[in-house]
């Protein structure tokens, strides 16, 4: 089992690495293309950085930030003035022996209709095409993982009409696009969405946390090895615990924890876990500590 995190490495945001730089969008309409390529291109410089220090420090897969390029729905990437360069960053992190994921913001609704199924559509082949950039493969491998969004009313008239939308996407992002579990009554559990990988093969991404808020009739356990059954590769799935039992009574439900309290129990199957854990790398390594899990 791979143990990874998301996005932001608290050791080297210390030292003011990160691939997380951004602007509103008043900055964007003075600035223009020019600030959003000087942005985008020391974004990638710190992101190898970053990739790294994962992979000097043992950590096998990573998820990459959404915020790599700012705006970038609003240009093509490789119209950037920095374009060359920037391709040559993305080119040598694609060859380091670390799983790079992404996951696109919950704006992104597939199930959606006009503008908000425009730009589902523009936003997630712009991931696909930074994976492409990279050289990596057009699999599950290199997951994007997206949630359904909203029921809209009819939970299974919404799954079909996102298998419909999904045959508009491209080859590349058809292959490296899955679906994860919600954590609210009104959205999906790992059960509810296993009619739409019959439908159009995608993999579902089991959360144990989610699973332990909105279980609906399954086991973890059986919500687990449903959506292992789905992977054409070894999964990733997602982790992480409850703040409000274990740091903050306060807090909602909902909210992760800043630590892993729990055991990660993979029913004896090879996955690969991304922790959700508000202490990113930090987490990963308390984790590793605590199981006692060698590198």
């Amino acid at each position: 089992m791979n143990i990874g995190y998301a996005c932001i490495n608290l050791t080297l945001h210390e030292e003011g690495i990160t691939s997380t730089r951004g602007m509103i969008k008043r900055t964007f309409q003075e600035k223009g293309i020019q600030y959003a390529s000087q942005l985008a291109l020391k974004n990638v410089e710190d992101l190898l950085r970053i990739t790294n220090w994962n992979v000097e420090n043992g950590i096998k897969i990573f998820r990459v930030t959404s915020d790599l390029f700012p705006w970038a729905s609003e240009y093509k990437l490789p119209n950037l003035p920095d374009f060359p360069e920037i391709r040559n960053y993305l080119e040598e992190i694609g060859k380091k022996n670390i799983r790079l994921t992404v996951h696109p913001g919950p704006f992104n609704k597939l199930a959606g209709e006009g503008a908000t199924l425009a730009n589902t559509i523009t936003d997630l082949e712009i991931h696909s095409e930074i994976f492409d950039l990279m050289g990596l493969s057009a699999s599950h491998w290199n997951k994007i993982n997206i949630h359904v969004g909203g029921a809209y009313g009819d939970k299974t008239e919404t799954l079909k009409k996102f298998g419909r939308n999904f045959r508009l996407l491209s080859e590349n992002l058809q292959k490296r696009l899955t679906v994860e579990n919600d954590d609210k009554s009104g959205l999906y559990t790992i059960a509810e969405l296993y009619p739409l990988h019959e439908d159009i093969g995608i993999p579902l991404v089991f959360d144990y946390f989610h699973h332990s808020l909105y279980p609906g009739h399954q086991t973890e356990q059986e919500a687990f090895e449903m959506a292992y059954s789905t992977w054409d590769v070894r999964p990733v799935f997602h982790y992480s615990d409850s703040r409000k039992e274990n740091e903050d009574p306060a807090c909602k439900r909902e909210a992760h924890s800043d630590w892993v309290y729990g055991s990660i129990n993979t029913y004896g199957k090879d996955i690969d876990i991304m922790l959700e854990t508000k202490m990113k790398e930090l987490s990963v390594m308390k984790y590793w500590e605590m199981a006692k899990i060698e590198l």
